[in-house]
């Protein structure tokens, strides 16, 4: 059983900061990718940034230059740095996990979301 559990969301006035983590256990031989992902009430759930296991990283357009996306792959943790935070980016974001198991097989996992509320 593989969980992802995430912390860091909260209520913060515009041009804030806010760092979200995700924490991921269970039975994983490794983890492809990690990323975050976000879902506005009424709208469809969006990538915000992705990363995977060399580093490499990918965000969307509407968080470059704000928002910074890291991993410690020893503590199989991902963390999201959201800075000059606007009120478009109140939602509920949510940790993703490609995560592949021993017999070779990936597996997308989610975490339960975590609610950020930018303030005006």
């Amino acid at each position: 059983q593989v969980q992802l559990v995430e912390s860091g969301g909260g209520l913060v006035q515009a041009g804030g900061s806010l760092r979200l983590s995700c924490a991921v256990s269970g039975s994983i031989f490794s983890i492809n990718i990690m990323g975050w992902y976000r879902q506005a009430p009424g709208k469809q759930r969006e990538l915000v940034a992705a990363i995977t296991s060399d580093g490499t990283t990918n965000y969307a357009d509407f968080v470059k230059d704000r928002f910074t996306l890291s991993r410690d792959n020893a503590k199989k943790m991902v963390y999201l740095q959201m800075n000059s935070l606007k009120p478009e980016d109140t939602a509920v974001y949510y940790c993703n996990a490609v995560v592949r198991s021993r017999f070779g097989r990936l597996y997308d996992y989610w975490g339960q979301g975590t609610q950020v509320t930018v303030s005006s």
